[in-house]
């Protein structure tokens, strides 16, 4: 076995147990931090497969600004377990019974898929940010300018909306 094989393996696990983690904890900021964990596994399986930019968007966004912003909602919300209403056990057992019914389809799905790599995911240099930038700037021009204009409107409209009238 090859070393990146050692690695997906070791990703796919961290990940996994990470997820139950998250999952199984009763204390909402230990599972907000394992979902953390989760993240960045995820990341290094970007990684594996040369989606360098993936990475770092995937890290930058999920685990940065939307982990501060779950944190920050958790902290402010002080979730005790004497102020939280007791739920009933129907609707547990109804959630395990859909995900195992769910990961059956799952299966069922992808037990006859074939595993074969397509041409271009054999070029090394297919998930490249410099390759991302020059596609970006050449062929896709007029659409990367078009939603920078569209952004810097929602921009002054959402500065625009937010203002105060002074009377």
């Amino acid at each position: 076995m090859y070393l990146s094989q050692y690695i997906f393996f070791f990703l796919s696990g961290l990940a996994i147990a990470s997820a139950l983690l998250m999952i199984l904890d009763k204390n909402p900021v230990h599972s907000v931090l394992y979902l953390v964990v989760t993240f960045f596994a995820i990341a290094g399986h970007y990684l594996l497969l040369n989606a360098q930019f993936l990475a770092v968007v995937h890290i930058i966004v999920y685990a940065g600004a939307i982990m501060v912003l779950f944190l920050y909602v958790i902290m402010m919300l002080n979730l005790n377990k004497e102020i939280e209403p007791h739920k009933q056990q129907l609707p547990k057992v109804a959630a395990v019974v859909s995900a195992c019914l769910l990961m059956l389809c799952l299966i069922a799905a992808l037990k006859s898929a074939e595993v074969n790599m397509l041409p271009a995911a054999r070029n090394s240099n297919i998930g490249l940010m410099d390759n991302l930038g020059k596609t970006l700037f050449k062929e896709y021009m007029l659409p990367f300018e078009v939603s920078s204009i569209l952004f810097l409107s929602a921009m002054v409209g959402a500065v625009f909306l937010s203002k105060k009238e002074i009377h």
